[in-house]
């Protein structure tokens, strides 16, 4: 982007002392709109949506300052970077006018080179902004797309900003993991890797947390996984992507059957071996008798080609580890 592409909105009681300034942005090539009070810059700034406001301190009615904070408060003009324009250069002033929400102030009488400058920092900072925003509107659409569970989370205080439709099923049917903000347990979780990243300079490790146990009418064999990602770009730090994964005992039992050709029982048999049950716990989770499961197991071995039950294990647990 260039300053042709760029739309400066000057806000000035008396625009013709800013003519100077006016011919030095049109002979640069930006597009230039001038507001004669606060009330018609408010206006001007929702319908041009200007890439920069030049924004004078002391009108008559609605002052700068005025303006600026209400231009930070819709949403619609918040991202416009306004640098302020003014003759006073006391601190108290100076402070006025950043907490009002500017991001830089040149002082009167204008030196149309120096505002040039100032404008050409803010405008470069602002499209980055505006890039790394789409770029996580784009990421967030895609994982939405294909179906993640995901969610954005502020490392410090624990509230989901952002979350795809299925994390929103997933912690809706996990007690515990209720929005808007995250339980405790999570939010120390997430800050102490946070912490561990920001002090090595490096990513965090995919670890997962495994949260809660689903409430009943969820399923009583499943369990919901948490996999932390690395920080997103400077300026969003603060803000970690979980994206959520949940494990179920009868979706690992299914997997087990269809990669080993196994009967549902025998997929239940290596399932609950796999968790390191012995026969008689599995025969009483089953229904069964031990010499039942013992039976199952035997066919296992063959059926996998391994001899002894912690190969078989060994075997199944490999499997569920790549997944489907």
């Amino acid at each position: 982007m260039n300053a042709q592409d760029d739309v400066v909105l000057i806000v000035d009681d008396v625009p013709d002392n800013l003519a100077m300034l006016h011919d030095a942005l049109d002979e640069a090539g930006y597009t230039v709109l001038v507001a004669l009070s606060g009330e018609q810059a408010l206006q001007r700034a929702v319908q041009a949506q200007p890439d920069i406001v030049l924004l004078d301190a002391m009108m008559p009615g609605m002052d700068g300052f005025e303006v600026a904070r209400r231009l930070k408060a819709d949403a619609r003009t918040a991202p416009i970077p306004v640098v302020f324009m003014t003759g006073l250069t006391e601190t108290e002033h100076v402070v006025a006018a950043l907490a009002a929400g500017g991001v830089d102030y040149v002082t009167k009488p204008l030196k149309p080179a120096e505002v040039l400058a100032r404008m050409g920092v803010h405008l470069a900072t602002a499209r980055r902004a505006r890039q790394q925003t789409q770029q996580a509107l784009q990421a967030r659409s895609a994982l939405d797309a294909f179906g993640y569970a995901s969610m954005t989370v502020r490392v410090g205080d624990g509230r989901v900003l952002w979350h795809t439709p299925l994390a929103r099923t997933l912690l809706q049917r996990y007690g515990g993991l209720g929005l808007p903000v995250v339980p405790a347990a999570v939010q120390e979780w997430m800050a102490r890797q946070h912490a561990a990243v920001v002090a090595g300079g490096g990513e965090p490790p995919r670890m997962a947390l495994t949260a809660v146990q689903p409430a009943a009418e969820g399923g009583a064999d499943g369990r919901l996984l948490l996999h932390l990602h690395p920080p997103m770009e400077e300026g969003e730090a603060g803000e970690l992507l979980v994206v959520m994964r949940e494990e179920s005992g009868s979706a690992a039992i299914t997997l087990l059957r269809d990669a080993f050709a196994l009967t549902g029982k025998e997929a239940e048999v290596l399932y609950w071996v796999a968790q390191g049950k012995i026969n008689r716990d599995i025969a009483d989770i089953l229904g069964s008798s031990p010499a039942t499961v013992k039976k199952h197991l035997e066919r296992i071995h063959t059926k996998l080609g391994v001899e002894t039950r912690t190969a078989a294990a060994a075997s199944a647990l490999g499997r569920l580890r790549q997944g489907g």
